[in-house]
């Protein structure tokens, strides 16, 4: 059985002062309380009389698509003093959103207790030219989360959800080496947005120049797969948050192929059966084109980030 501890106090700017330390027993009763609000079963005195509130998120999973942003979301979220965002809020890249005003955003978040993290993630953020702007207008020293996997892998993985639609739809669509290689020029197609999406320095950049690469943290997508406590524990340590996830909250599933989640003795949960998607095969001459195009690129990114992946 789990020993339930006391949630020490947050570090840093997540602080919590002095008296207002959270035992963890408590948070797992907000949680659980905050979900029945969701549900409509908890009444307002309740979220008064709990001091419950929606909050600006404090950090913001801003890409990349395809890395595996969905699953970094919920493990996160295996942390007590952790709150997500259930939906893609898409403030920050749709203009008509982001029109609406940051009141409007506050009121997309969940309720959370005042010492709780919220966390959004909308991975279209990291690639959307207004964006860096945006959020650094909203909040100049937020913490902005990355996870990346092996750029082909990924894009190939953007092209499977793409090609996923349009069958359902009965719709017919190109072959991924016809969308990805240029037909005229037989080089790599750089105005096909799942290789664009790939070239992760390239809109790195443009973020740099309204945030120091301190308040950014590189996620392995390719290892949050197949390890995920070691990954997690480097964002914990990142968000200032005590060390709180554990081997104890993931385990694998084998039918499914990768970890799921273990919130406690009666409540656990998998990811949706539409991650994992099996990938057509592509043609390896393809694949060799695409990364030695992505290589350079690679490059410069672990220049950047201080991360070295083991990408070929």
């Amino acid at each position: 059985m789990l020993r339930l501890q006391p949630i020490c106090p947050i570090d840093g700017r997540f602080g919590l002062r002095g008296q207002d330390e959270i035992p963890l027993r408590a948070l797992q009763f907000k949680r659980g309380l905050l979900h029945e609000f969701r549900k409509g079963n908890a009444s307002k005195e309740q979220i008064r009389l709990h001091s419950l509130v929606q909050q600006i998120p404090k950090a913001i999973i801003i890409g990349v698509r395809k890395g595996g942003t969905r699953a970094l979301l919920e493990m996160l979220n295996l942390h007590p003093a952790v709150v997500k965002a259930s939906q893609e809020i898409h403030f920050f890249d749709n203009d008509e959103n982001y029109a609406k005003g940051i009141e409007w955003y506050r009121k997309k978040m969940p309720f959370s207790y005042p010492h709780q993290i919220t966390i959004e993630k909308s991975p279209a953020y990291f690639i959307t030219e207004e964006v860096p702007e945006r959020i650094y207008k909203m909040n100049s020293s937020i913490k902005l989360l990355i996870i990346v996997r092996e750029p082909t892998t990924r894009a190939i993985s953007d092209y499977t959800q793409v090609l996923e639609g349009k069958e359902r739809k009965n719709k017919t669509y190109y072959k991924f080496e016809k969308l990805s290689i240029d037909p005229n020029t037989c080089e790599v197609n750089t105005k096909y947005k799942a290789v664009r999406t790939s070239i992760y320095t390239k809109h790195l950049e443009r973020w740099l120049k309204y945030f120091p690469i301190e308040q950014f943290h590189i996620v392995d997508g390719d290892r949050l797969i197949t390890e995920p406590l070691p990954e997690l524990q480097l964002v914990e340590k990142f968000l200032n948050l005590p060390p709180r996830i554990s081997q104890y909250n993931l385990y694998f599933n084998a039918t499914r192929g990768f970890y799921c989640l273990r919130f406690n003795i009666v409540f656990n949960k998998c990811l949706a059966g539409s991650k994992g998607r099996i990938h057509p095969e592509v043609d390896s001459s393809v694949i060799t084109k695409l990364r030695k195009f992505f290589h350079p690129f690679n490059q410069k990114f672990y220049q950047i980030t201080g991360r070295t992946f083991n990408w070929p």
